[in-house]
């Protein structure tokens, strides 16, 4: 009974604890909302307090003059062509390492694995992107991103294809199928809800991330949303409840996307690490 009770004070104690933490999201989230519809003198104050006029046009001025509109298709080839290059190449690799148990194998994976812990050298990087020939392109960034997100998905892919019994690859061999054959007609049907956390994953990675296209994209009308908020933010000017406002619109794909998707990022983060 004493047990008991020190178990239910503990689990009350993380409650309160997460509770607070958790206002340390909460409220510049509120600021953030609050302070998009609020006048430029007035969202100065930074407090979380309602608009004392509600100005909608703050949204109408920030999709007119931010470009809104072509940094959102550019964020969805971005975010769309590196989810699905990711997804293939990740897969098939993945295929290859959980199949062919070998000492090469097992440190491909071990290298493929590091990705997790080595950061990406910037400098590096683009000297290596220079000397390939398509530096400040949106190819080059959408490379970036699928690898910078292989290590990742391969852990996932891995450790899923690994519970698949490999009797249904080597019935397929001996009904004359070929390797491309059993990784697209058998492999790619099972692992499907993992294609689709590593899918939303990525994508909300890529659509968040301000680092690699600051860098990598030299022209401003190939930006992705996160960068457009430099449209109203400048050395000697900074119009918050503009910032503020473009800001939500670009939370809110990724928002929608995350309360829709979430049931697939769980049952595919425990496919792809408990059955490994």
């Amino acid at each position: 009974m004493i047990f008991k009770r020190k178990l239910a004070l503990r689990n009350y104690a993380v409650e309160i604890f997460l509770l607070i933490a958790s206002l340390a999201i909460i409220l510049p989230l509120l600021m953030m909302i609050f302070g998009s519809f609020m006048t430029s003198a007035e969202v100065t104050k930074f407090t979380i307090r309602l608009p004392d006029k509600w100005l909608f046009s703050n949204y109408v001025k920030v999709f007119q003059e931010g470009g809104l509109g072509r940094a959102f298709l550019n964020g969805i080839v971005i975010t769309g062509v590196s989810s699905i290059l990711n997804i293939v190449t990740s897969s098939a690799a993945a295929f290859i390492l959980a199949r062919r148990e070998s000492k090469l194998s097992s440190y491909l994976y071990l290298f493929f694995f590091m990705g997790l812990i080595a950061p990406m050298s910037t400098i590096t990087t683009i000297r290596v992107v220079q000397w390939m020939g398509f530096y400040g392109s949106v190819t080059s960034v959408i490379f970036i991103y699928a690898a910078l997100n292989t290590a990742f998905s391969m852990f996932l892919y891995s450790g899923f294809i690994k519970s698949i019994p490999k009797v249904l690859d080597e019935v397929a061999f001996l009904e004359g199928a070929n390797l491309f054959s059993v990784f697209f007609r058998i492999i790619t049907p099972l692992i499907v809800p993992v294609n689709a956390t590593v899918a939303i994953m990525v994508f909300m990675s890529v659509w968040n991330d301000i680092t690699i296209p600051l860098y990598f994209l030299t022209d401003s009308s190939t930006w992705t949303m996160p960068l457009s908020v430099y449209n109203f933010y400048g050395k000697y000017s900074r119009d918050w409840n503009l910032i503020f406002a473009d800001l939500v619109m670009t939370s809110l794909p990724v928002l929608i996307l995350y309360l829709f998707a979430q049931k697939y990022i769980v049952s595919g983060l425990t496919a792809g690490a408990v059955k490994g």
